[in-house]
């Protein structure tokens, strides 16, 4: 998330309740999380198992629990909790807006853009010029949305991120972490019916230009599929997974979190992708391997039954 304007770490420390180590004068441009924090970020880690990461990561502010060495032009924001702080940071610099009417009134819609009857868009949406939104459509906080885009009904686009901090030793161990991300959809999209697109949890889902996708499609939080893609009916992506450039997913795919498909690659119907693909290639079963290796396999699967007889005839058994 980037912040509308810088704000001081001091700020920020006493927002927190934080002991600040560093520079008391440096100003923080936003908060990310760990894989896709920039300079000036601010990022929180509540492991030891992830200081190390953060520490070194592009995040120019850590949040943490502990005193650690602080590596050159860094700072630390000491509290007991850095989930709770990066919940009270998100909910105060972009507190949750609920939608009041239709078309909020800081969204912008562009030239010759038609919007059916149930169109609903919130907040600081952008939506760009010659697009075809069906209706029922939710538009969430934030979206933005290119040119000649088409939207099929009930498709809801920037629904809070599925994703949850575990805090053990409480009779409701889940609670959500504040999604203040967005969605981005590039010119010349097309999107199906009754699809769900989550926003990025602090960053963005992004879908490239010219990519089509099915009805029944679920993008997760902070997924980016890549230029001219083809995504087939109730294939689900899990989320901060990387789909590139003319990747095609034939119906009923299933892909895991946090993995890259490579461009080019095509993965047919009903596999499982559970770890990342090379690009240029055609996927199937699960795990999804290359097809002709996988046919190959499923025939001396079939072949099973009748090498067993003809085992057992030569047993005499």
């Amino acid at each position: 998330m980037r912040f509308k304007n810088p704000i001081s770490l001091a700020e920020i420390a006493s927002l927190i309740d934080a002991e600040l180590i560093g520079d008391a004068q440096a100003f923080a441009t936003g908060i990310n999380e760990i894989h896709r924090v920039e300079s000036g970020d601010l990022v929180f880690v509540d492991h030891p198992k992830y200081y190390d990461k953060c520490l070194r990561s592009a995040a120019t502010y850590i949040i943490i629990n502990a005193k650690v060495d602080v590596p050159e032009g860094k700072s630390l924001l000491v509290v007991s909790d850095p989930f709770i702080a990066y919940q009270r940071i998100v909910s105060t610099y972009q507190p949750f807006a609920p939608i009041s009417k239709p078309i909020a009134d800081s969204a912008v819609v562009g030239a010759g853009t038609v919007l059916m009857s149930g169109v609903c868009v919130g907040p600081r949406v952008i939506i760009g010029n010659d697009c075809v939104i069906h209706p029922n459509v939710v538009i969430g906080a934030g979206t933005q949305i290119g040119d000649r885009v088409v939207i099929q009904a009930g498709t809801v686009i920037g629904s809070d991120a599925f994703y949850y901090n575990k805090r053990p030793n409480r009779s409701l161990p889940y609670e959500r972490m504040l999604s203040c991300g967005r969605v981005i959809i590039e010119d010349e999209v097309e999107i199906g019916a009754n699809c769900t697109i989550d926003r990025g949890v602090t960053h963005d889902t992004r879908i490239g230009a010219g990519t089509k996708i099915d009805n029944l499609v679920h993008l997760g939080h902070d997924t980016l599929i890549g230029k001219n893609c083809l995504i087939a009916a109730q294939v689900g992506i899990a989320g901060a997974t990387i789909i590139e450039d003319g990747v095609t997913l034939w119906g009923q795919v299933g892909v895991s979190k946090t993995l890259t498909i490579g461009a080019g690659a095509v993965v047919l119907a009903q596999s499982g992708v559970p770890s990342s693909l090379a690009g240029g290639k055609v996927y199937f079963g699960y795990p999804a391997e290359e097809a002709s290796q996988k046919k190959r396999e499923l025939v001396w699967i079939k072949r099973i039954p009748q090498i067993w007889e003809k085992l057992k005839g030569q047993s005499g058994s």
